[in-house]
């Protein structure tokens, strides 16, 4: 029962990594040539604007799809389907509700939140970014009941849509809005317009699947009433969307004083400041790249591993556990340490506009700083699903309260500048990360053994990452850093850090046997590798 139980699990996680995968391709479609479109300013007006969207967002979305995903793999798995869909049922009207209210708030308060943020020109987009807020609160009803019945194909689909509405129509109108003269802070609301149009499809995409899919409850059982789902709906979600929630509203407060000390502190005009504050939001969306990869991980451990404590499954519950943990360093270390190894060349690459040496220099902290936001995200999600809602809470708001102090105080340094923002998020989430693993280790039955889980994976990423930096290094010496040397000095140094890694992973024997047997086809790949 575990091992197919563990199968599911790392199928559904492997359709939505599938579709993350996608997403992020045509996300980097998206926001980098963005980035270089709407320039520094620009971009600084964007990034703030979805600050703003973020908080509501977490406020009426984040905690809601986790409690009904919980909930209805419960259901489902004690064979209590009207139960699931009465669940269902009652949290949609919720979503609706909070979605509205957020709406009202972003459409009728965007000035407000405009002078808040100390950017003016953030205004127009916000209210741009009011009607997604709405539909996005709808669409994680249907996405969370969807995951709690171990579907992750409609979510994965109405990702993609999103993206590509974003692509097409958020960068047409941005260039467009350019080319008939428009300010930078009317072609940001144009860009964020493509977010919004993204999210009315994949909505009436998703309403059409579930429709299309429905069908009638195979089982007799009397589902509570909706007081009591609401009231257990509402146990669960408060404290995750409190925790998500302040991650979202920690980066808000965080951008304001940031962008408060440029101006005050450092005399900074505000459209210098944006533009300072532009190149550090061009390196957070490559910061941004590993943590979302774990979107599909994290969606997929709470139900599957709810389900399996649900059932009483010790064993099935320490293999999700145990997975979970391994894949995210397998995956998140060397992301996190390529960002570090190849910051400079990759930001002068991507963004040809900004200033590469102050871009690398931000975008290489962050890179470690992603390794432990990974970390973060995958043990909120074990706690959560052991019912510890309430301690992703406690850390985050000491992680958070670290950040602000820190960039508050580093930022008006001279010589540091806007250096000091990314020390902070390293910071807070390095001590939230291993706060959270402390008390992982407190909670589950069987305790997780970190040093055999991340040892193996970071050792062979820092080799790894050593060996790209030395090669770049090395091939820019030889060929210079124009555009096609540079280029071609990225391609062969990840190619051979990909190389690396590989290797490095069999030799070292990360992945054994026993976890291949768990993945599609997983007896051919040890064959092909020659794991026993």
């Amino acid at each position: 029962m575990a091992e197919t139980k563990k199968q599911s699990f790392f199928g559904g996680a492997a359709v939505l990594a599938a579709g993350i995968i996608i997403v992020k391709i045509i996300g980097a479609l998206f926001k980098i040539p963005l980035a270089n479109v709407l320039e520094k300013e620009g971009n600084g007006i964007f990034n703030q604007s979805y600050y703003i969207y973020s908080v509501f967002l977490s406020v009426s979305t984040a905690g809601l799809p986790v409690a009904l995903s919980k909930m209805v793999s419960e259901a489902r798995s004690l064979g209590r389907e009207r139960q699931a869909r009465q669940i269902f049922r009652v949290s949609f009207r919720l979503f609706f509700t909070l979605g509205a209210v957020s709406f009202a708030a972003m459409w009728w308060g965007n000035a407000f939140f405009a002078d808040f943020l100390e950017n003016s020109k953030t205004a127009l987009s916000i209210r741009a970014l009011a009607p997604a807020v709405f539909c996005v609160g709808c669409l994680s009803a249907f996405r969370g009941y969807a995951q709690g019945c171990g579907n992750m194909t409609p979510t994965a689909v109405s990702q993609i849509i999103e993206a590509l509405c974003k692509l097409f129509v958020g960068l047409g109108l941005a260039v467009y809005l350019l080319r008939l003269g428009k300010g930078v802070d009317v072609a940001a609301a144009g860009a964020i317009t493509g977010v919004t149009i993204g999210t009315i499809l994949s909505l009436v995409y998703m309403v059409v699947n579930y429709f299309r899919h429905r069908r009638a409850p195979r089982t007799d059982d009397t589902p509570s009433g909706t007081g009591a789902i609401l009231r257990q709906l509402l146990k669960y979600a408060i404290p995750i969307t409190l925790s998500s929630s302040m991650v979202a509203l920690i980066s808000t407060i965080d951008s304001k004083f940031v962008m408060m000390q440029l101006q005050e502190r450092l005399h900074y005009t505000e459209a210098d400041a944006s533009g300072l504050y532009g190149t550090y939001g061009a390196a957070m969306n490559l910061y941004n790249l590993p943590s979302s990869l774990m979107v599909a991980l994290t969606a997929s451990v709470i139900p599957f591993l709810s389900a399996a404590l649900a059932r009483r499954d010790r064993a099935g519950a320490k293999a999700v556990v145990n997975s979970s943990f391994r894949v995210t360093a397998l995956l998140a270390f060397p992301m996190g340490m390529g960002l570090w190894a190849l910051s400079e060349p990759i930001m002068g690459l991507l963004y040809p506009k900004y200033d590469s040496a102050l871009g690398g220099s931000l975008l290489a902290v962050l890179g470690i700083s992603s390794l432990f936001v990974c970390v973060m995200l995958i043990s909120n999600s074990v706690l959560q699903a052991h019912g510890q809602v309430y301690v992703s809470i406690v850390t985050m708001l000491i992680g958070g309260v670290i950040k602000i102090a820190l960039n508050y105080r580093l930022v008006a340094i001279p010589h540091i500048n806007i250096h000091g923002a990314p020390i902070g998020t390293l910071t807070c989430f390095a001590t939230v990360a291993v706060l959270n693993l402390f008390f992982v280790s407190r909670t589950v039955e069987d305790k997780p053994n970190y040093l055999a889980l991340f040892a193996k994976p970071l050792s062979a990423s820092l080799v790894m990452a050593v060996c790209a930096r030395g090669a770049y290094a090395l091939l820019a010496s030889r060929l210079g850093m124009g555009g096609f040397a540079r280029l071609l000095g990225v391609g062969v140094s990840m190619a051979l850090a990909v190389a690396v890694y590989a290797a490095l992973v069999v030799a070292l024997r990360v992945i054994t046997k026993e976890d291949l047997a768990l993945l599609p086809k997983g007896e051919k790949i040890g064959r092909l590798l020659r794991i026993k």
